[in-house]
């Protein structure tokens, strides 16, 4: 890691009292020289060396913060490289030293409190007296209703840590801190700390503090202004000024902003709210002004009654019961509103549309859009090209500039660029397309930066599972491979075999899926997706072909040269849908109802990159509706993920969302009309997902081992369809969810829980996320106390080895990698039989072990699943031991040895978001 270490100078260091002062490491020297002689130890080369480990440790430190080193963390380090030596008695005498003499500054700090002698710089000509009551009664008034505080141990923390002349700035920072700290204690302190937030966020724009009633009647009055302001930056669209803003900002509830939690709050102020166009880019936009704008932005076009849907959009959005994807939140009622969250386009075998798509591809990521694109066309290395007589270097150089498309256009300057590149397994640059991802071989063939995936059909899972030979062909020699799916593909591809064409190349289909598990393993590349299933359930098989998924694997649309498949997306938060205990199927009808409206809106409200997204979304009008909040859900209604109860839940809400959504659609349409190619559809032809599974038994010529069991009257449903038709292609999609389930303070889309208690690492700093279901489940017992928090420390948030925690909790509370993978896709089979696009299901793996790794994908394509995403493992330290399965060899890579050694010193880290999570 040294060895890739920028050649940083650090000038200058920051003092405790904010004063710069200059960078000596004579001064680090000398400080560890006496550590050492505390021990009586006389080594100047040894001091050296550490010294020389603290500056280079603090360089990189410098390279990764925007901020000056400040003195603490340079000590921070001095402490952390004295332990990497070895020095564990010298790096003791030196925490020693260092705790007593923060004991005699705060000892002197508070005698000048108590003196009233310490002053606030209020600016370079005024300061004030420091008076911790005025934190005191600005902290009760910020965390009114939230019982599990110490207002008292708060004040306490900040007053040890201020100094004289410190500034207002300084003093917002300590309070912050001395909430976030706190969160392991109480997740009343990650609200807290989420209206700290909010409060100084406020102050600047509104001139006043947070729900004071200065500041909640200027969250009304200074709405207007606002949208003025934006429309003058260039920012906002001047349409926004033909709503009625007085009757929408007398619509805005301030206090919804209490339902921030810190996590959620920080993304918000990170990436989603307007900034001005200084040089600071300071945030003109509050959250509840936030939550309106994106409404509006959905609500523009509305013929009939804007305003009212525009505060029906706000209020489902800001009480947090539905969410719109990421690019809706960012762009609804910009002047660029691209609100689509996924594109998928196909590339043709030619030097144009190659580059074409790569320039579309650049445009649709500088607008927010994740992609996945289709390589299955482009002809293999050593085919020749007939324009010039000369001999193509295949498909792989052509994805390698895909990649450096994504790194070069980010996405609106928000986040890198989010794309996937998919390869049918038949082509010929397959096995090269396999090792995009290593980390070794010629780097002129790797694409670091971009996710792969496989497209794989059934003929393939067949012929590995009876160990038969597998043909790798070039598509400029099989050309209708590439547009044929289930029984037609097993023909034409048997055909082509017969012909023993020049350019094919036989292998072993046990031993190409061997190595597709074994980079997956390694690199978690390519994912795992299957061709037939995606085209033979598709509604929209009579126009069309589905050559790949998306960046995310949950949509599944048509594809081709003039069609580029859009998708906008929403999830609803099922945790909210949950009532005394039981889903309340008003409220997730109501919300489903408005949220299809909200999707169907941004087709026509869109602002579109390319010509062919706009042709194809105009035409086929599809949307995803997914949900979040599912491990939330079942906490509530006291499930544990592992049960048939969770299972039969997974299949009655998906049920009930898939139903009322349809239905939302149904409606759209009697109102709105239905989409273009709705005639000849499944849906016209009365065939519904479910109905799609026996149409998969029959392509594949086995039994799909999924339960059709319904409970809702689906017989009705249909026949409204005949009626009304249906306004929208495809309706459901079960996206990841990942950052707007941390806006919205839920577990992400219809994953079990993670961790129980983590460390996240995000743009401003590190803090720890609770499980609040467990902390009330532990106060009702008497059991959350100090010696607990120590304990899920110490065993990385896990339950199952603390003693004093019952064994029902321990049930109920088992973490993401202590489930058997079985009931992840168990419960993920029967959610699919009434989704109409797919699902982003990850894969957990606790084991090393090559066959239980093969037996998890066998057993998601036998019982139908479209698409698998990220392949997810643990180190190896915390892995039982097991023999390895001749199916395939899963070596332990560097990178998982690094992360075991983390995992054996602190909490797990979860770092901000990846390229892949686009909702």
């Amino acid at each position: 890691m040294k060895n890739n270490m920028k050649n940083t100078l650090i000038n200058y260091i920051v003092k405790r009292n904010g004063e710069p002062q200059l960078f000596d490491p004579v001064r680090i020297y000398r400080a560890i020289e006496k550590a050492f002689n505390s021990e009586e130890i006389n080594d100047p080369d040894t001091v050296q060396m550490v010294t020389h480990s603290v500056v280079e440790s603090s360089k990189m430190q410098a390279d990764t913060q925007t901020e000056p080193l400040d003195v603490e963390l340079v000590q921070d380090i001095v402490e952390e490289e004295l332990m990497n030596h070895g020095h564990h008695k010298v790096a003791r005498n030196y925490i020693l030293y260092r705790e007593e003499h923060k004991r005699v500054r705060e000892e002197k700090v508070l005698s000048q409190i108590k003196d009233n002698k310490l002053e606030i710089k209020v600016n370079d000509q005024e300061t004030i007296i420091f008076d911790p009551k005025v934190i005191e009664t600005r902290l009760r008034h910020l965390g009114s209703q939230l019982i599990k505080i110490s207002i008292v141990e708060m004040v306490d923390s900040v007053s040890r840590q201020v100094y004289d002349k410190i500034t207002q700035k300084e003093i917002n920072l300590l309070i912050l801190g001395a909430a976030r700290d706190r969160i392991e204690k109480h997740y009343d302190y990650s609200y807290l700390a989420a209206r700290i937030a909010i409060n100084d966020m406020t102050k600047p724009v509104l001139g006043a503090l947070m729900d004071t009633e200065d500041a909640l009647f200027s969250y009304e009055t200074r709405f207007n202004a606002y949208i003025d302001r934006g429309i003058a930056l260039e920012i906002l669209r001047p349409e926004l000024k033909d709503f009625n803003l007085k009757k929408l900002a007398q619509a805005i509830v301030p206090q919804r902003d209490q339902l921030f939690n810190y996590l959620g709050i920080q993304i918000l102020q990170d990436r989603y709210l307007l900034r001005d166009r200084s040089e600071n880019h300071q945030i003109f936009e509050l959250p509840q002004w936030f939550w309106m704008r994106v409404a509006m932005g959905l609500a523009i076009k509305e013929p009939k009654d804007k305003n009212e849907w525009a505060i029906k959009f706000y209020n489902t959005l800001s009480q947090l019961d539905l969410i719109s994807s990421t690019p809706t939140l960012f762009n609804s009622g910009t002047i660029h509103s691209q609100m689509s969250s996924c594109y998928l386009n196909t590339v043709d075998d030619s030097l144009d549309h190659i580059f074409k798509v790569h320039a579309d591809n650049a445009k649709l990521s500088k607008w927010a859009g994740g992609i996945g694109t289709d390589w299955s066309n482009i002809r293999a290395t050593g085919s020749k090209i007939k324009g010039t007589n000369g001999v193509s270097q295949g498909v792989i150089p052509f994805i390698k500039i895909f990649n450096d498309v994504a790194l070069a256009v980010n996405q609106g300057g928000k986040r890198k660029g989010a794309m996937c590149a998919y390869m049918e397994v038949w082509h010929l640059d397959y096995e090269q397309f396999l090792e995009l991802k290593k980390n070794t071989g010629d780097e002129r063939r790797r694409a670091h930066d971009i996710n792969t995936a496989s497209w794989i059909p059934d003929l393939f899972m067949k012929r590995m599972l009876s160990n038969q030979k597998w043909t790798l062909f070039c598509p400029s020699e099989t050309p209708d491979l590439h547009d044929l799916y289930g029984a037609a593909f097993e023909k034409k591809y048997e055909f082509y075999e017969s012909q023993n064409l020049p350019r094919a190349k036989t292998v072993n289909a046990l031993d190409l899926w061997r190595k597709m598990l074994t980079m997956l393993y390694e690199t978690g590349h390519p994912w795992v997706t299957f061709k037939d299933v995606c085209n033979i359930r598709s509604p929209q098989d009579h126009v069309g072909v589905v050559h790949s998924s998306n960046l995310c694997t949950e949509i599944t649309l048509n594809t081709d040269s003039d069609e580029t498949a859009v998708c906008n997306l929403a999830s609803v938060n099922l945790s909210h849908m949950i009532i005394n205990g039981q889903l309340d199927d008003t409220k997730l009808s109501d919300t489903i109802d408005i949220g299809i409206r909200m999707l169907d809106n941004v087709i026509d409200n869109n602002f579109y990159p390319t010509e062919e997204a706009e042709r194809a979304n105009l035409k086929h009008r599809a949307i995803g509706l997914g949900m979040m909040g599912y491990q939330d859900a079942i906490y509530k209604m006291n499930f544990t993920f592992d049960s048939d109860q969770n299972i039969t839940f997974a299949d009655q809400s998906m049920e009930k969302i898939a139903y009322y959504a349809i239905s939302a659609s149904c409606k759209l349409a009697q109102e709105r009309g239905s989409y273009e190619t709705y005639k000849g559809s499944k849906w016209d032809r009365g065939i519904f997902p479910i109905d799609t599974l026996t149409l998969l038994e029959q392509e594949r010529g086995e039994t799909i081992n999924i339960n059709r069991d319904a409970v809702l009257d689906w017989d009705s449903l249909k026949e409204k369809l005949k009626q009304h038709g249906l306004r929208n292609s495809n309706i459901m999609a079960i996206a990841p969810t990942a950052t707007i389930a941390n806006i919205a303070g839920v577990y992400p889309c219809t994953e079990p829980a993670y961790k129980n208690m983590y460390m996240k690492e995000n743009l401003s700093g590190n803090f720890i996320v609770m499980n609040r279901f467990l902390i009330d489940d532990l106060e009702k017992l008497n059991l959350w106390n100090e010696r607990i928090i120590q304990q899920l420390k110490l065993n990385n948030g896990s339950v199952s080895a603390i003693k004093e925690i019952p064994d029902s909790l321990k049930a109920k509370y088992k973490e993401t990698f202590e489930i058997d993978m079985k009931w992840i896709v168990l419960a993920a089979t029967r959610r699919s039989k009434w989704v109409d696009q797919s699902m982003s299901t990850n894969i957990f793996m606790n084991t090393k072990s090559g066959k239980a790794l093969s037996d998890v994908y066998i057993d998601a394509w036998k019982r139908g699943l479209k698409t698998t995403y990220y392949l997810r493992t643990v180190g190896a330290s915390q892995v039982t031991k097991a023999t390895v399965s001749d199916v395939v060899e899963l070596p332990e890579e560097p990178a998982q040895q690094q992360q075991q050694q983390q995992q054996q010193q602190q909490l797990p880290i979860h770092k901000s978001e990846t390229n892949a999570e686009t909702v």
